[in-house]
């Protein structure tokens, strides 16, 4: 990471994302898949009134889309102003390229909010959960909580005891960077949607902990999995799935 953070070569990160190609799903035009939309129908403004672009079926539209969105990253001032363009389920690995260009604080700032707009973030598949803990390891633990939430955790025994609830979906990724302090919360995430899951629970030291993050009144916890010790499933339930390491 640099001293300040290089931000012409931030934007070229970001540029080089945006000319990736757009990637349909079962329902295109209307929902697809890049690091700047989610839609293939866009809409850009013009000459004070809104122009609709389809990207998917004219290139000529979906040329328009692209300059007007590289104007914007060009435009940009800050690096978080580059990062609020990124469609969310691509922030973690837009910061995974962007980190050789970013300060530290940049990169930490950016981290804890990319991680909380990520909704399986332990299942990105442009960013391994060894990836993830690196970048974990990397940023500044100061920036990645604010006040109430360094003195949350600061306040906690050692070590500290944490939950995780799991369906059918992700079973099997026990070992995840994602728990909570709150078990009703790890309920909770067992059962929505009508699922019949599981909650977890653990012990790991506080050293081991990155972050304790309460924006979305979840008291999660992100950790370390490798130091995660007595693992132990619920004792209302009874099949205890394959953990994975």
């Amino acid at each position: 990471m640099k001293k300040q953070t290089d931000l012409n070569g931030v934007k070229q990160v970001a540029s080089a994302l945006l000319f990736t190609d757009i990637e349909k799903t079962k329902y295109s035009p209307m929902v697809v898949q890049h690091p700047f939309t989610n839609t293939g129908i866009a809409a850009i403004s013009a000459d004070g009134s809104f122009q609709l672009l389809n990207l998917l079926e004219k290139p000529e539209d979906l040329n328009i889309w692209r300059q007007s969105v590289r104007q914007q990253i060009e435009n940009a001032e800050t690096s978080y102003q580059i990062y609020s363009l990124i469609n969310s389920p691509y922030a973690l690995a837009f910061l995974r390229f962007s980190e050789p260009y970013l300060s530290k604080e940049d990169f930490s700032s950016i981290l804890a909010d990319a991680w909380m707009m990520s909704e399986y973030a332990n299942r990105d598949s442009n960013v391994s959960k060894e990836q993830l803990v690196s970048m974990f390891k990397q940023a500044d633990r100061t920036k990645l909580m604010n006040e109430v939430e360094r003195t949350q955790l600061d306040a906690l025994a050692d070590p500290v005891t944490v939950y995780r609830g799991v369906t059918d979906y992700n079973a099997k990724n026990i070992r995840a960077l994602s728990w909570t302090l709150d078990y009703d919360t790890a309920a909770w995430f067992a059962h929505r949607f009508g699922e019949d899951g599981m909650v977890y629970q653990a012990k790991i030291k506080k050293e081991h902990i990155f972050a304790l993050l309460t924006g979305r009144n979840e008291s999660e916890v992100v950790l370390d999995p490798k130091y995660l010790e007595d693992i132990a499933l619920d004792l209302e339930l009874k099949q205890e799935p394959e953990l994975t390491m």
